[in-house]
Formats: structure tokens, C-alpha cells, sequence
């Protein structure tokens, strides 16, 4: 079995179109089950293109399914490849799109390099496009460095700065800013009920009930994990920030895992669940880890 991941470097709409199009009808051709997960507008460029391939072509708005960076791996590529056991699946995946914050973009690059540890040893294919012509050069060139093989110029050539995946995705493994002033703070301990409620009074004023529900979940999953790993205390903020509730958890706990959240475990394991449940309600999931302590970061859009 193989693993092919390459990323595409594209400056014009043609060439992401043609590299794209040949890389999935050479896929389709040879039997692969294919996923197209890319941000809208690409998405409808891509869908029409390939529309006389019909349903031997499966399609995800990454800006929705991947809009959290932490979530692609489990309930994206892992998914679509579990869905098809015995064969080689081909996905083109582009998650990193001009309109990526800075708060998500270390997620991202993160989320890159660790698809090479994800998929080893996996018969599988990642194309991954990247806009040249709208990407900052720094995230150009970390791709770079995440990539096993890289188009460019249409030519198919291996990375120089390809390095270890988990070594890569620990350089994105960085300290996240203080809470502003305004934070509403709570030293948690074993009385989860504290925490829900916390969290639900203060989501309960920006954001609907439903997604509000959704992050009292994700943050107990959080503490859980606090309760559970460490001496048993934490610290919680809760703040509003422009179109999104965010709440951070800081606690003594020192998390080891580069793909902890990002791999559903094993259906024989009743433990382990937590942080992938979390990725799975939550906008965004930063995190930055340190034998000092450990800092998660839940982003709820409003």
C-alpha cells in the first residue's frame, strides 16, 4: 500500500481547474472511490467541470465540513476512507483557503502535516491545492514542508523540506494569546455541573440554543479530560469576541499525542472519545501543550 500526498501550487483558476479534473478522472478510471472537499466557490467550479461523472464522484464544502481544521482528519478523509474498506481512495482536499484567521491557520498547518501520520501505511491519495496567487509566502512555504511531493509548474517533483510529520506539526504546537480583561473566569474541580452551567449562562446570551447546548458539551468533554489526566483542577475563561463565544481551559496536564482528537479510537475502547467529540461540535479547537501545562482553546460561531 501507498500513500501519495501532494500539494498543488496554483496561481489561475485553469490550472487549479485542469490539475484538479485530471487528477480525478484518472482516479475514477482506476477504480477509486474520489472525494472533492474544497471551499465553496472551487467547489461549484469543480462540481460543474466533473458533472458528466455523476455520482462516481462524492463532494464537501470544506468550509463547512472542515471550517474546525481539527475535524477533516476523523470526520472527513478518515470517514470517506473508512466508508470504502478494501479500496484505494483519492481526495482532493484543500484546507487552507485565503480567508483562514491566523487563529486557525496553526491548526491548519498542523492538521497537514499530520495526515502523513494518519494515513501511513494507507493505500490512499491527498491532493492538496494551495493558491499562491492569495496565501501568505510563509504558508506557501510551509507546504512545503508538509507535503511528501509537491506540482508546481504542472511538474510532479519531491519536497527538499519535507521533514517528520509529528516533528512538523509540533513547530505549529504554539503558546495562544491571554484572555482579554473582560473574560469571566472559574477555577473548575470534579463538580462538572459547575462548568455546564458556566458555560451555558454565558453562551445562552450570544448563541442559539441548540449550538449553545453544543459547547456546554464540548467544554465538559474538556474538563472531563482535566478531572481525568491531571491533579483534578483547572481554570476556565469564557469570553464574546465579534460573531463567536470562545471558552479556554488551562490545566497542569501535559497532552503527548500530536493526533489525540484527530483519530476516532478503536471501536473496542470506551475511553478516548472526548477530544474528537469536541472537534466534532466545535468551530474551532486550539491547543497548545507544554510539560508546564496544557491550554484548549473552543470557538463557537454565533
Amino acid at each position: 500500500m501507498m500513500f501519495h500526498h501532494p500539494a498543488l501550487l496554483y496561481s489561475r483558476s485553469a490550472e487549479y481547474l485542469g490539475s484538479v479534473a485530471t487528477f480525478v478522472r484518472t482516479a475514477v478510471r482506476n477504480g477509486d472511490p474520489v472525494l472533492v472537499a474544497v471551499p465553496g466557490p472551487n467547489l461549484e467550479l469543480v462540481r460543474d467541470a466533473l458533472s458528466d461523472l455523476g455520482d462516481r464522484v462524492a463532494f464537501a464544502d470544506m468550509a463547512v465540513a472542515g471550517r474546525n481544521p481539527g475535524r477533516i482528519i476523523p470526520s472527513v478523509l478518515l470517514r470517506f476512507a473508512t466508508e470504502h474498506p478494501g479500496h484505494r481512495v483519492s481526495i482532493v482536499g484543500e484546507p487552507i483557503w485565503r480567508d483562514r484567521s491566523a487563529m486557525e491557520y496553526p491548526a491548519c498547518a498542523a492538521h497537514e502535516a499530520l495526515i502523513n501520520a494518519a494515513f501511513a501505511g494507507r493505500d490512499a491519495a491527498i491532493l492538496c491545492p494551495y493558491d499562491v496567487g492569495q496565501l501568505d509566502p510563509s504558508v506557501v512555504a510551509d507546504a512545503w514542508s508538509t507535503h511528501p511531493t509537491m506540482i508546481e509548474d504542472g511538474l510532479l517533483r519531491d519536497s527538499d523540506r519535507y521533514a517528520d510529520p509529528v516533528a512538523t506539526a509540533a513547530a505549529f504546537n504554539r503558546p495562544l494569546p491571554p484572555p482579554p480583561p473582560y473574560a469571566d473566569s472559574l477555577v473548575y474541580g470534579p463538580a462538572l455541573a459547575a462548568v455546564r452551567c458556566f458555560v451555558r449562562r454565558h453562551a445562552a446570551a450570544h448563541l442559539p440554543e441548540n449550538r449553545a447546548e453544543e459547547l456546554v458539551l464540548a467544554a465538559s468533554e474538556v474538563a472531563a479530560n482535566t478531572i481525568e489526566h491531571t491533579a483534578g483542577r483547572g481554570t476556565l475563561a469564557v469570553w464574546a469576541e465579534p460573531g463567536m463565544v470562545v471558552c479556554q481551559f488551562r490545566d497542569a496536564g501535559h497532552l503527548t499525542d500530536p493526533l489525540a482528537g484527530r483519530i476516532v479510537p478503536p471501536n473496542t475502547r470506551h475511553r478516548g472519545f472526548g477530544l474528537v467529540l469536541t472537534n466534532e461540535l466545535c468551530d474551532l479547537v486550539r491547543i497548545h501543550s507544554h510539560p508546564s501545562g496544557t491550554t484548549i482553546r473552543l470557538h463557537k460561531l454565533c
